[in-house]
C-alpha cells in the first residue's frame, strides 16, 4: 500500500471540502488506488483536525480490556466498524474488524496479548495445579463461559427444529431473535457465527408482511388436494388458474414451506430375464415413436406385479401378489381400460383388450397394439382377436424395455404415489386403491407435455377444436 504525505493528504482533503470535486474524481485525478482512502481522510480530519491526517511514527498497542470493551461495544450497538474507530481513537477499523472476528471465534481468549516466539509445552492436564485463587477464578470464569456457550447451541437446534420455515440467514436471525429474552444478543450472535449487520438487516423485515403469502395460501391448497404434486405441476396449477408466475419462484416458496415431495426415491434392482427368442415375437413396429396426434392410434401396455400382506388363522403373516394389466393411449397418455387380478391370467388381460378394442374403434386409422414379449401377447386368443381387429401388433425388442418405456414410466409413477411406502392388508384394499389412483391420474394428474392438462382434458380440448 503506497504511504502519502502530510502535506498531500491535507491538499486532497482541502480540495474536496472546498467541493472541487468528489471522492471518485479526486481518486483519479491523483492516481489514489480507491476513493475510500480519501473518506478516510476526511472523516479523521473532521475528528480530529490536523493530527489526524500525521502519520504515526510509533506502533500503538491496546489493552486486553480496550479490546474488550471496543468489541462488546460493537456486538451491542448498531455503530459501524469506520465509526467506532474514530470514536475510540483506533489506528484503523481493520484492527477492530480482527478482534470481533476473533472473539467470534474463541471468545474472550482470543483477544488476550499473543506470545512472541515458540510456543511452550503444553503440559499434561493432570498435572495442571491450580494454586492461586486467580487461577481457580480464572478457571472458573471459563468453565462458565462454556457452559452459556453449550446452553445457547443446544436452545438453538431445539428452535431450528420448531421453525422448519425459512431459508439460511433469515431461519437463523428468527432463531436468535426468539433466543434474545434468555441469552444477550452478543452472546448468541458469537456462538451462532451470525454477523450483527445480517441480524439486523432481518430484523426489520420480521413484521413486514410477506409479499408471497396470497401465493403461499393457494401453494398450500394446491398441495393439500394434491399430496405428490411437486413445484413443476404446482405451477401448472396456478397457471390453470390464470396466475403467471415463475417456476423459480414457486420453487423457493414450496422449499420454504417444507412441502417437498418425499414419496419419489432411487430405487435399483438387479435383474435379467434374457432367455433367447421364446415363442412367435411380432416386429417393434413402434420403434419408439411414443408421440402421435392421433386418438387412440397407438396403445401400449404391459403387466406390472403388487404384494398385499394378510394374516392366517394361526396369526402368520403371508405375503400374496396382484397383477395390474392397463392399456395406455399415446395420444394423451391416458389408461383407457384395464384389469387388476390376483393371477397372471388369459382372463383379465383378455377383458382388458376387449375393453380397449371397444374404447379405440372410433380410430379412422389402422391401429397399433404395443407390448413385451411375454407369454400374455403370444396367447393364441390375443393375437388372433387383434388380427379379426385388423390392429397391427408389436413387440419390444427381448430384454430391451426401452422399447415400452411410456408404460413403464406410468408404473414408475403409480407405485411411488400409491404403493412404495404403504402396506395394503386385503386385495380388495389394494384394488381400492388402484382404481382410485387410475381415476385420479386420467382426470385430475396434470402434465407439463400436455401443456399442464390431465389426459382426459386434453382429449376434450382437443375434440372440441
Amino acid at each position: 500500500m503506497a504511504k502519502y504525505s502530510f502535506e498531500f493528504k491535507m491538499r486532497v482533503v482541502n480540495e474536496y471540502l472546498q467541493k472541487k470535486s468528489g471522492y471518485g474524481l479526486l481518486a483519479q485525478k491523483h492516481n489514489i488506488s480507491s476513493k475510500s482512502i480519501i473518506a478516510k481522510w476526511v472523516a479523521v480530519y473532521r475528528k480530529y483536525g490536523l493530527q489526524g491526517l500525521k502519520r504515526s511514527r510509533h506502533r500503538k498497542t491496546y489493552s486486553f480490556q480496550f479490546k474488550q470493551h471496543a468489541v462488546e461495544l460493537y456486538l451491542s450497538t448498531e455503530i459501524s466498524y469506520q465509526d467506532l474507530a474514530l470514536l475510540l481513537d483506533i489506528k484503523s477499523h481493520g484492527m477492530l474488524v480482527n478482534w470481533v472476528q476473533r472473539y467470534r471465534a474463541v471468545g474472550v481468549e482470543g483477544l488476550k496479548p499473543q506470545r512472541k516466539g515458540r510456543r511452550p509445552k503444553v503440559p499434561d492436564i493432570n498435572t495442571i495445579q491450580l494454586t492461586s485463587t486467580d487461577e481457580q477464578a480464572e478457571r472458573l470464569k471459563q468453565l462458565e463461559e462454556e457452559n452459556l456457550k453449550l446452553r445457547i447451541e443446544v436452545a438453538y437446534l431445539k428452535e431450528a427444529r420448531r421453525l422448519a420455515s425459512g431459508r439460511g440467514a433469515e431461519k437463523k436471525a428468527r432463531i436468535v431473535h426468539s433466543l434474545r429474552g434468555t441469552f444477550r444478543l452478543k452472546e448468541i450472535l458469537a456462538v451462532v457465527n451470525l454477523p450483527k449487520a445480517t441480524y439486523m438487516y432481518w430484523q426489520k423485515r420480521f413484521d413486514c408482511p410477506s409479499p408471497d403469502a396470497d401465493l403461499e395460501n393457494k401453494i398450500l391448497a394446491i398441495r393439500k388436494s394434491n399430496k405428490d404434486f411437486g413445484y413443476r405441476r404446482i405451477c401448472g396449477k396456478l397457471r390453470q388458474k390464470g396466475i403467471l408466475v415463475n417456476h423459480k419462484r414457486v420453487q423457493r416458496l414450496v422449499q420454504k414451506l417444507g412441502l417437498q415431495v418425499k414419496s419419489f426415491m432411487h430405487r435399483s434392482r438387479k435383474y435379467n430375464s434374457y432367455k433367447g427368442t421364446v415363442g412367435r415375437v411380432a416386429p417393434n413396429r413402434l420403434r419408439r415413436r411414443f408421440n402421435t396426434c392421433i386418438p387412440h392410434q397407438k396403445i401400449v401396455t404391459d403387466t406390472t406385479e403388487f404384494k398385499y400382506y394378510e394374516v392366517d388363522a394361526k396369526g402368520n403373516i403371508i405375503t400374496r401378489k396382484a397383477y395390474l394389466d392397463p392399456f395406455l393411449d399415446l395420444f394423451n397418455r391416458e389408461i383407457i381400460s384395464f384389469s387388476f387380478t390376483k393371477r397372471p391370467s388369459s382372463q383379465g388381460i383378455m377383458a382388458a383388450l376387449e375393453k380397449a378394442v371397444e374404447v379405440t374403434s372410433d380410430c379412422p386409422y389402422r391401429r397399433t397394439f404395443h407390448s413385451d414379449q411375454g407369454w400374455a401377447y403370444q396367447m393364441g386368443n390375443y393375437v388372433t382377436r387383434l388380427k379379426e381387429e385388423k390392429i397391427y401388433q408389436s413387440m419390444s425388442r427381448k430384454g430391451t424395455c426401452l422399447d415400452n418405456s411410456v408404460m413403464e414410466n406410468f408404473f414408475g409413477i403409480m407405485k411411488q404415489e400409491i404403493y412404495y411406502g404403504h402396506t395394503y392388508h386385503s386385495f380388495e384394499e389394494l384394488r381400492e386403491a388402484v382404481q382410485k389412483y387410475i381415476t385420479y391420474y386420467n382426470n385430475h394428474r396434470i402434465k407439463a407435455r400436455l401443456g399442464w392438462l390431465s389426459p382426459v382434458e386434453y382429449r376434450l380440448r382437443h375434440a372440441a377444436a
